[in-house]
């Protein structure tokens, strides 16, 4: 941050209830195994391809570790998915050499009571707690005095809808929040994720060329409808980066809250948003991958 932003955070990063008790295992919700050519399990190492075997996984669900083939030698190669829903049992999906063992089915993950469906395949937050940390974060995050329901609110990069319903959550029953993802399967969750607003709509496009038409072709109204407006905003480890950023800017949304979870891409773009009039006036980090050198920051942007 202080490098590419100019910005000198004193804050720290958070650890999620339980994970310090537990020396940061057993949080991982979601894991994928691979099976090389002689039918060994277990994870990559580091920046290959080769496969470790391993008679534990200490960063998984218990349940996970329990049902994974670990020490076994399979009949091909390929990969193992494991997945432990909210909902359901410890779910095992098996592809090998190209051959699946049943389709992905639709679970149903809970966050603050709320039901969201995902494909058991799709993106969601890894860590047992990350879906709703992030989820309480976004709505910390967005200043009540900057929200307004009937101004264009966009969800970028939204997945399944699950910071779209964290922001209509503090908007009431009238918010209107669109929320753009490029997946269809995902967009087709949210759609039913986010039923309960009348106002909320989910759009299957990729963000960039997203905002090139709306920049094309938006009137004065919806202008000032976004420029009013609240952006959630939690794209890939890349960041949103110049094209997004430039666009964003263009339109002056009121409050632009980010969600990041590799802090050198955050920096960057805060340079960008910095450089667009904007201001920093709002930032948390969450230990959301115990054990690992990674982790999740939420920001605040608003108008200087």
């Amino acid at each position: 941050m202080a490098r590419f932003a100019g910005h000198d955070w004193q804050g720290v990063v958070e650890p999620l209830l339980g994970d310090d008790e537990n020396g940061g295992t057993r949080w991982r919700t979601r894991v994928t195994l691979h099976v090389d050519k002689e039918g060994r399990v277990g994870p990559y190492a580091a920046r290959s391809h080769r496969v470790i075997e391993t008679e534990t996984l200490p960063l998984a669900h218990g349940d996970i570790e329990e049902l994974a083939p670990l020490g076994q030698r399979l009949a091909g190669s390929g990969r193992i998915e494991l997945v432990a829903p909210a909902e359901l049992d410890t779910r095992m999906r098996t592809i090998l050499d190209g051959a699946h063992g049943r389709k992905p089915a639709v679970v149903t993950e809970v966050v603050n009571g709320r039901e969201y469906r995902v494909d058991e395949d799709g993106f969601w937050q890894v860590h047992r707690l990350a879906a709703e940390t992030l989820s309480n974060a976004v709505a910390d995050a967005l200043d009540p005095a900057l929200v307004d329901a009937e101004a264009v609110n966009l969800d970028l990069y939204g997945g399944v809808g699950l910071l779209a319903a964290a922001f209509a959550q503090e908007a009431g029953p009238g918010a209107f929040i669109e929320t753009v993802e490029s997946n269809a399967a995902a967009t087709g969750h949210a759609t039913s994720n986010l039923a309960e607003w009348r106002g909320a709509s989910a759009v299957t496009a990729r963000v960039d060329q997203y905002l090139a038409n709306l920049e094309r072709d938006a009137t004065h109204l919806d202008r000032d409808g976004i420029r009013r407006g609240s952006v959630i905003l939690d794209p890939p480890r890349s960041g949103a980066g110049k094209d997004v950023i430039d666009r964003l800017a263009g339109f002056g949304p009121a409050q632009l809250v980010y969600v990041a979870c590799d802090p050198v891409a955050l920096a960057r773009d805060t340079g960008l948003l910095l450089g667009h009039g904007y201001k920093l006036d709002w930032m948390r980090a969450y230990d959301l991958f115990p054990n690992t050198h990674h982790f999740e920051t939420v920001a605040r942007f608003v108008r200087a």
